[in-house]
């Protein structure tokens, strides 16, 4: 019989980035699914900065499974819109086997969404064609609601989500800049995906790369990483320019027990107000709903007209998910960061 392979949170980590004492790992039967639920099996589990911070503020509990999305594949359901060997999008988090649907208790926004492999690889489901496409949208379109001719500055421009943003933007006749770390990552950012610039934050002074780049200054900004990226980019926003705030990975690891975001509306607090900046705190479910099906179609037609590229970072083995989550915030990962944690049958 399967086991099921799990990674549980072991603590509310004290800070700094994670280590293995942060994570106990368990096998154990496979659960069986109740009336209204389902019982699948991941192939792909995302890795995010994100699920680091809720780990930190305390949103999981120690002794639960560690929480993230999947693309998984149903085994035994008891959910009529679901059969067996359907593929989903879900939150089965990190293990391998997961329940879904009535009662199951998830960071979740909607029961699980079938994926169609004959639209794209199964994959995209947490990439471009899922909630970090629909992030990259949201932030970007609907938040920050980009003009042709205005200049879109990205942080981790070559992450899941910045390759996104910037590409969008493109489309929609910005000029756009990256921000990213090694040379390979800046190159693909321009070479591959169309950047008219990138940036790097490892040179010695961004703030006068970010000028160069970007000579009439920054119109909007969309953060990922906030600290000394941040403070750069404060010093060449326009009047009525917009920020969407989707993450703060450099200030996930902070030592010390102060909101990251409090922080970071501290830092740029007096340039907002003097240039009039629009700030917007992005948290993708607020634009499922009304959002997500639009945004679905539309990336669709882009990835099929090769107006959208993508790259992911797939890394092998549940087991050793907690060393490939510490390299990803370490700056680590290029692309999109995933685990494939069982074979892919549509490959």
């Amino acid at each position: 019989m399967s086991m099921n392979q799990q990674w549980l949170l072991a603590r509310t980590p004290p800070g700094g980035l994670p280590v293995a004492e942060d994570f106990t790992w368990r096998e154990g039967p496979l659960p069986d699914p109740g009336a209204g639920q389902l019982l699948s099996r991941t192939i792909y589990l995302s890795l995010d900065p994100y699920q680091w911070g809720r780990r930190r503020r305390g949103l999981e509990e120690p002794g639960e499974v560690c929480h993230g999305r999947a693309v998984s594949q149903v085994l035994k359901s008891n959910m009529p819109a679901y059969g067996e060997g359907d593929f989903l999008f879900n939150t089965n988090g990190w293990q391998s086997h997961g329940l879904s649907g009535e009662g199951i208790s998830v960071f979740n926004y909607m029961f699980p969404r079938k994926i169609d492999p004959g639209v794209a690889p199964i994959a995209t489901a947490i990439g471009v064609l899922g909630m970090l496409g629909l992030t990259a949208y949201s932030g970007l379109v609907v938040q920050c609601q980009p003009q042709a001719g205005e200049t879109v500055v990205v942080s981790a421009a070559s992450g899941g989500v910045g390759q996104v943003v910037g590409q969008m933007a493109k489309i929609l006749g910005c000029r756009v800049v990256g921000v990213a770390g090694r040379a390979e990552k800046c190159a693909f950012v321009t070479d591959e995906l169309g950047f008219d610039a990138c940036v790097s934050h490892l040179g010695d002074d961004l703030a006068s790369d970010l000028a160069a780049a970007c000579p009439d200054g920054i119109d909007i900004y969309f953060e990922n990483v906030g600290g000394k990226t941040f403070e750069a980019v404060l010093q060449h926003l326009n009047k009525n320019s917009r920020i969407s705030r989707c993450g703060l990975i450099s200030q996930y690891s902070n030592m010390d027990d102060r909101d990251p975001s409090e922080v970071w509306l501290q830092t740029g607090q007096a340039v907002f107000e003097r240039q009039n900046c629009g700030v917007f705190p992005l948290a993708v479910g607020n634009f499922v709903a009304e959002h997500q099906d639009a945004f679905l179609a539309q990336m669709a037609d882009w990835l099929k007209d090769g107006k959208v590229k993508y790259l992911e970072d797939i890394r092998p083995g549940l087991e050793n998910t907690p060393e490939v989550f510490r390299d990803m915030l370490e700056g680590g990962n290029f692309g999109k960061t995933m685990m494939q944690v069982a074979d892919d049958p549509t490959k």
